[in-house]
């Protein structure tokens, strides 16, 4: 049975880098599990549609839906939240929507979460997840983006607890901490810091662009990760 369209209602706007702004959503849906998406639709008055499927950040409990949307110069919906979008303004959605790529407390860890760009969306709502609902669970977060401006919710996660290792790596810009790094996310790297870990993955969470998760999920799997417990989830260019 396919999924209902219902209209959500925007109550916040909070930007979190130069491209990416969260959207506070409230509508009648079903509590999410940590990692599902919603899809977005937009009906302009002389009929056209947009539809656009947006990862939510908010914690499964959480008052409200997040949705962190990047900008992108060709995207017809997050145009349309970056340019047009005013508190109150009303948009459909259905879902959630997803069973692959979740997590619950109950599955346990150590956890794994890999982020590239606003490939964090999913993964703070499973971080969140475990925070209030697991915290013994071990986890390393590596997460990846241009700058330290470019890195959403870094405060939030370097916030964390004494269980969750965060790694923060920045491609065009320099790093804020010893422990952090100023290149891509390649195999190298990500053997520097799965052993600084000293852990071994029970559950693996990949996100963020194409390119991205499929070379470090061969990584991963080169690294002696089971390719069996890898999930990953892509977006593409357009928006």
């Amino acid at each position: 049975m396919a999924a209902v369209w219902h209209e959500a209602t925007i109550t916040r706007i909070e930007p979190l880098t130069p491209r990416i702004t969260s959207f506070f959503l409230r509508a009648p849906l079903a509590a999410p599990l940590a990692g599902q998406h919603l899809d977005v639709r937009l009906t302009a008055p002389d009929g056209y549609v947009a539809q656009r499927s947006y990862s939510i950040a908010s914690a499964p409990d959480a008052p409200e839906l997040e949705l962190a949307i990047e900008k992108l110069d060709d995207g017809e919906v997050s145009s349309f939240f970056h340019e047009a979008a005013q508190l109150g303004d009303t948009i459909e959605v259905r879902g959630p929507l997803g069973g692959h790529f979740v997590w619950r407390p109950q599955d346990g860890g150590p956890l794994l979460l890999i982020a590239g760009g606003s490939g964090i969306a999913p993964l703070i709502a499973i971080a969140r997840q475990r925070l209030k609902h697991a915290p013994g669970t071990p986890l390393l977060l590596l997460y990846s983006a241009r700058t330290w401006e470019d890195l959403a919710y870094r405060d939030e996660l370097l916030a964390g607890d004494d269980q969750a290792r965060v790694v923060l790596i920045t491609t065009r810009g320099p790093k804020q901490r010893d422990m952090d790094y100023t290149q891509r996310l390649d195999r190298v790297l990500l053997h520097d810091a799965l052993a600084a870990w000293k852990q071994v993955p029970l559950h693996t969470f990949v996100c963020g662009s194409t390119p991205f998760v499929e070379a470090i999920s061969t990584s991963l799997v080169r690294e002696g990760v089971t390719a069996s417990s890898i999930r990953t989830e892509r977006y593409g260019g357009a928006g």
